[in-house]
C-alpha cells in the first residue's frame, strides 16, 4: 500500500459520508459533492494499486539493465524501432 491507495480510500469514505448527509438533509449540492469525492477517491485508489503492481516489474527491468547493459540497449533499440514504425503506419 502507498499513500495514493490510502488517500483514495479515505476520500472515497468521506464522499460516502457526504453523500449520505446530503441525502438525509435533502441538500443536493452536498450529495453531488459526495459522489464526486467518491469517484475521485476510487480513481486515486486505482492509481495506487497500479503503481504498486508496476513497482516489481520496474525493479526487475532496472536489474536486467544493470546485469546486461548491451542486451538492454539492444532491446530498447528494437522496441523504439517497433514504436516508430507503428506510429509511421508501416
Amino acid at each position: 500500500m502507498n499513500s495514493d491507495t490510502l488517500g483514495g480510500g479515505g476520500r472515497d469514505l468521506g464522499g460516502s459520508i457526504k453523500e449520505g448527509a446530503g441525502a438525509a438533509t435533502g441538500n443536493e449540492s452536498l450529495r453531488a459533492e459526495g459522489v464526486t469525492d467518491q469517484l475521485s477517491g476510487q480513481v486515486q485508489k486505482g492509481y495506487g494499486v497500479a503503481r504498486d503492481s508496476v513497482a516489481p516489474l520496474a525493479s526487475k527491468a532496472k536489474q536486467f539493465a544493470r546485469d546486461r547493459p548491451y542486451a538492454a540497449a539492444a532491446l530498447a533499440g528494437v522496441v523504439g524501432l517497433a514504436i516508430l514504425n507503428t506510429l509511421r503506419g508501416r
